[in-house]
């Protein structure tokens, strides 16, 4: 079987997932057919609920509860700053706590090289899905050059599928966002400037404020940042 078949296999089995255990089944084949040391999708919801599945040692995860590791994870408050993906080695790990907190997670087998694709979700939700690895800086490389797309759309399948299983929730209002408006923010959660975005669109700056005024407005979000985030985590932009 085909690695791009398996995938889709695995995908169709997330979307058809009708409880949490069938996340935690679909992030464990998931894993296989990455090939790495773990995955884990964990998430914090308006209520301040935290949700975790994944393949970490169950000893690790009662360790980093314990240890309240939450606060000085670096993984946790890099992403919490940023919607894009990020490899850990970009992340700040310079503080004594931090180093002491990589150590203690390399000890337990989570990995010295990880990525992770950073989600918010509608009212507060914030999500993480992160795969890690024990292996050198190139083949880490190589790794998330060929797997960087996947794992940002199965991070947001993964999140969509959490979100429909969560108890309580409230169906979301949203308005559909025009071809343009989609183009702008996609280009922009890609890295481009304003100046570039207009020009790869061919209209100007003023006009571009527009369609991204618009479109902030419709998602209801604060800023821009903020606009790109809910539309990435809604599945209206695919980056």
């Amino acid at each position: 079987m085909g690695m791009m078949h398996r995938r889709e296999l695995i995908l169709e089995a997330l979307g058809q997932a009708l409880g949490l255990e069938d996340l935690q089944e679909s992030i464990v084949a998931l894993r296989k057919h990455f090939r790495v040391d773990h995955l884990v999708y964990h998430w914090v919801n308006s209520a301040g609920d935290q949700y975790g599945c994944g393949t970490y040692p169950s000893d690790w995860v009662q360790r980093y509860l314990d240890q309240d590791y939450l606060r000085v994870d670096p993984v946790i408050v890099g992403c919490y700053q940023r919607f894009h993906p990020v490899d850990w080695k970009r992340l700040d790990w310079s503080s004594k706590p931090a180093r002491s907190f990589q150590a203690d997670a390399i000890a337990h087998g989570i990995g010295n090289q990880g990525f992770s694709v950073p989600i918010r979700g509608p009212n507060g939700q914030f999500a993480l899905f992160t795969a890690s690895h024990h292996c050198g800086d190139m083949e880490w490389e190589r790794f998330t050059e060929s797997n960087r797309r996947d794992l940002i759309l199965i991070a947001h399948e993964f999140n969509q599928k959490a979100l429909e299983l969560e108890p309580g929730r409230k169906p979301e209002k949203s308005r559909n966002l025009s071809p343009r408006e989609i183009d702008a923010l996609t280009l922009i959660a890609m890295g481009y400037s304003r100046a570039q975005v207009a020009e790869a669109l061919t209209i100007s700056e003023h006009t571009l404020r527009v369609y991204i005024e618009s479109a902030r407005s419709k998602l209801g979000a604060l800023n821009t940042t903020h606009a790109v985030a809910r539309a990435l985590s809604r599945g209206l932009i695919i980056v």
